[in-house]
């Protein structure tokens, strides 16, 4: 019993220590926070859901989504009430989440003087930035502060999307909305606009658990963001949301397409549909497959096992 509480002692203290030199939580921690995620993992821990993956998302709905993810027991996922830049271009990708607490003077020294000493370069709100790779979201905690709490003006603006091609998700303030405007393909979803600059704020942690409004996100998450709000979707059930949602778009395209036509009635369609309806919809995947909204080979494997 003893050996088992020492052993424990030591992996405490080995957690604490190597969190304690760093903002970033270290590989084995990321491991186990995300332990369901059985793919690809990037150098730091977080998981990487495929690229296919992502672009596959970019035809999901909230809606469909979000369904997925209550059905599977996950109920904090989802915050809304942002203000955006553009409301037509959704924010889609792998998150990397950084932590903002209000300023203690000693402690935002401590991990300034740290990070410097090791490679890090500039103030802290430009850490997560360095660390971001193509295809992430820079995913903010700054508890919802605006006035002193711009996390971000154009020239960081274009140093993320430089390097993820990607926009962020920021509970916290941005200032320089006209310069932002300018990066084609960028989109920021925030909680305010203002002209101060950053200050009583200081960085804790990057690539941590944080909350964004009433949801949970771990680094890795999938982000889809779109003008309905922004969801977080754990990286082991990307795959499930993507599939789920390719059926239900399917159908509604099928059963949308139908209804112009004046072939089935409302209520045939709204409702559980015959078998008649259903070797219908099998005969016009077939026929239109290669240009459906959703992958062939995904449209031949649904015509394949009929699990739809």
């Amino acid at each position: 019993m003893i050996h088992r509480l020492l052993a424990g002692l030591v992996v405490l203290l080995g957690i604490a220590g190597a969190r304690a030199q760093d903002v970033s939580l270290p590989p084995d921690q990321m491991r186990f926070l995300t332990a369901e995620w059985d793919g690809e993992r990037f150098p730091d821990g977080r998981p990487r859901v495929p690229d296919d993956l992502l672009e596959r998302m970019r035809n999901v709905s909230i809606e469909a989504a979000w369904g997925v993810l209550r059905g599977e027991g996950y109920h904090n996922q989802f915050a809304g009430g942002w203000q955006m830049i553009h409301d037509d271009v959704p924010v889609i990708g792998r998150a990397l989440t950084a932590q903002y607490m209000p300023l203690r003077p000693e402690l935002n020294q401590r991990i300034l003087d740290y990070g410097h000493a090791h490679g890090r370069v500039g103030p802290s709100n430009s850490w997560p930035i360095d660390a971001l790779q193509p295809g992430d979201v820079y995913v903010a905690d700054a508890f919802g502060k605006v006035r002193d709490g711009t996390l971000i003006g154009d020239n960081l603006g274009n140093a993320i999307f430089a390097r993820s091609g990607n926009g962020v998700v920021f509970d916290a303030g941005l200032r320089d909305l006209g310069g932002l405007e300018e990066i084609e393909g960028f989109n920021a979803f925030v909680r305010g606009w203002d002209p101060s600059y950053l200050q009583q704020v200081m960085l804790t942690g990057i690539n941590v658990p944080i909350r964004i409004g009433e949801a949970t996100v771990l680094p890795g998450d999938v982000v889809l963001a779109r003008r309905e709000g922004v969801l977080f979707i754990p990286a082991h059930l990307v795959r499930k949301v993507v599939e789920t949602a390719e059926i239900v778009l399917l159908r509604d395209l099928f059963g949308h397409q139908r209804l112009r036509e004046g072939v089935y009635t409302p209520g045939q369609i709204d409702t559980r549909w015959t078998e008649a309806i259903e070797a219908d919809f099998a005969r016009w995947l077939q026929e239109n497959k290669l240009s459906l909204p959703v992958p062939p080979e995904r449209v031949e494997e649904l015509l394949r096992t009929r699990t739809w």
